[in-house]
């Protein structure tokens, strides 16, 4: 048998399929719902992790160059201690004053230059011990990280073994269902669908109102529903609007409407019973 274009179905078809997508997508959702903020804890978690060892690189790089900057540090330092000795020992044969003041100016200038080397040299080892402390920090914050990571993925994973094989079935029942689907109405569907906050993007008609926003729907239009023979939204949220029938779903009448009823048969054999002609 050929497969009929979705163009040629009636418009009841159409709106048939189109409600059986949005229930199947529906089931679809709540499979997803079933995994809760599990998938973003996971995600939050990786991110957080590269985060932290991101962070754990640029420590020791940075640990690197001081510990690189240490190391010139002392090299000055000795280079300075050399002139100094030399110009100490030059400084025991000088003939003059004026050879002395240079002397005594250039080893003092040298033992500056060593002071400061050993000052900044103190303060870099300082700097390398916090960097160092920081580093263990941000290692134990990563290990304890991996830890949750583990936890939340075998509980995802337990959760997406028990729903994979149902989302699946689900998923290629929706793929056979888009195929008998017009695709224009198909793409206007998924967009209200995506809009809509709880994913619905075809309703059915609930207490004269819509059953996606509530508002209520006129008589004329509800009648026009009922007849499918155009597609009908919502003029409030945008939705794809159906009877209950063609959903499916039996609709009880209103309580107030079965009192009505029950009230009226009482009234009526209360009444027949004040009619009946007294025994005489």
């Amino acid at each position: 048998m050929a497969k009929k274009d979705p163009k040629d179905m009636t418009v009841e078809e159409k709106l048939e399929h189109l409600y059986q997508l949005q229930t199947t997508l529906s089931a679809i959702d709540e499979k997803k719902t079933l995994r809760g903020e599990l998938p973003l804890e996971v995600q939050d978690l990786e991110d957080a992790i590269k985060g932290l060892e991101t962070r754990m690189e640029n420590i020791q790089k940075e640990i690197s160059e001081i510990e690189k900057a240490i190391t010139d540090r002392k090299g000055e330092m000795e280079t300075a201690k050399i002139y100094i000795k030399r110009y100490s020992d030059q400084l025991q044969e000088v003939s003059n004053n004026r050879e002395w003041d240079t002397l005594d100016r250039e080893i003092k200038e040298k033992q500056a230059d060593v002071d400061l080397c050993d000052k900044k040299i103190k303060e870099a080892v300082v700097k390398v011990e916090e960097k160092k402390k920081a580093l263990e920090e941000t290692r134990a914050l990563v290990d304890d990280r991996n830890k949750d990571l583990v936890v939340k993925r075998e509980e995802l994973d337990e959760i997406m073994q028990e729903t994979r094989e149902e989302e699946e079935k689900l998923k290629e029942k929706a793929h056979e269902l888009e195929q008998k689907i017009d695709p224009r109405i198909l793409f206007s569907f998924k967009r209200i669908r995506k809009n809509a906050r709880n994913g619905l993007g075809i309703v059915y008609v609930q207490r004269d109102a819509c059953g996606g926003c509530f508002n209520k729907i006129p008589p004329q239009r509800q009648l026009d529903i009922k007849m499918h023979k155009k597609i009908i939204v919502c003029e409030y949220c945008g939705r794809i609007m159906i009877d209950p029938e063609l959903a499916g779903v039996k609709i009880e009448a209103p309580a107030e409407e079965k009192g009505k009823k029950k009230g009226t048969r009482k009234t009526a054999k209360k009444s027949a019973k004040k009619e009946e002609p007294a025994a005489e």
